[in-house]
């Protein structure tokens, strides 16, 4: 399995196994830690998840699976995140953020809890908090590092400014920015953060890379897109799907996409696009098939 190195201290899988759904699964401690091994035993070995997945509950049956098999933990990296809660409020649930100093150490805490271990390996601001003082949550961070609880940090859905105001906060120690990014969702190229993360050398790790499903529904953008992607998977003899990830992973700024699936088979797919040679008019072809963005 090809890897990525976020740092001297940390490098991950170039396919990462994603727990967003882990609730829905209805998985067994026994069997959750049998795929755990499945992935493991397939050269992904870079485990994403958070604390607001299942309002925590993704985290407690990942933690109950590595108290199954204690092993599991050693041979794997651990991604967990912090930033968005629910308050319920005249009967219903709002949504926000919370990332100053008191809450991100208190939920790193809770979630090393929850997933039975000592440390995370990578531990990652979730969302762009408008309220975000990148001195405070730098100093958690930092605090985090200092105590042993985390290997690295990062963040999640940034854009190019908060990301370097805190990067500025943390003297350049963030190692990834986790976004979104698939063949009909662009925002993280018009934005420039694909233009400064390969200019810096930082890798992405990418969610919702087959955009939860929703490439392969009749939504119109999604037809167009699926159509050119079918296209050339017939020409390259693969499933579609292997396309798509081979798609994101050509890109020069070595993107690591996350496959959410509980299914091996399709798990395989994403693996199977590490093979996949495509050709560069091919990545184009992909990039203008929704009618989005333009070749200019």
């Amino acid at each position: 399995m090809k890897r990525y190195q976020l740092s001297d201290a940390l490098s991950i899988s170039a396919i990462v196994q994603g727990f967003w759904r882990l609730d829905g699964w209805n998985f067994s401690a026994g069997e959750l830690a049998d795929f755990m091994n499945a992935c493991i035993d397939r050269g992904v070995t870079t485990f994403d998840t958070a604390e607001i997945y299942g309002g925590t509950v993704c985290e407690t049956l990942m933690g109950e699976a590595f108290k199954k098999d204690p092993t599991i933990r050693k041979r794997i990296e651990l991604v967990s995140k912090t930033g968005i809660f629910v308050e319920t409020i005249n009967g219903k649930p709002f949504g926000y953020y919370n990332t100053s100093y008191d809450r991100v150490m208190q939920s790193c805490r809770e979630s090393l809890k929850r997933l039975n271990t000592d440390s995370l390996d990578l531990y990652l601001i979730h969302r762009e908090d408008p309220c975000l003082d990148v001195w405070e949550t730098a100093r958690a961070l930092q605090q985090l590092k200092k105590d042993g609880l985390v290997r690295e940090v990062g963040v999640s859905n940034f854009d190019p400014f908060k990301f370097d105001a805190l990067n500025k906060a943390m003297d350049g120690a963030l190692v990834t920015n986790q976004i979104e990014w698939n063949p009909v969702c662009f925002e993280h190229f018009n934005s420039g953060m694909m233009d400064q993360l390969t200019a810096d050398k930082i890798h992405p790790m990418i969610w919702s890379p087959l955009a939860g499903g929703r490439l392969f529904s009749d939504d119109a953008t999604c037809v167009s897109a699926m159509k050119k992607i079918g296209e050339i998977a017939d020409r390259h003899g693969v499933d579609p799907s292997v396309i798509v990830y081979a798609w994101i992973l050509y890109h020069p700024v070595g993107a690591a996409p996350i496959t959410g699936t509980n299914k091996l088979a399709r798990l395989d797919h994403a693996i199977q696009a590490l093979d996949v040679k495509l050709a560069h008019h091919e990545w184009f072809e992909i990039y203008a098939a929704s009618g989005q963005q333009k070749i200019r």
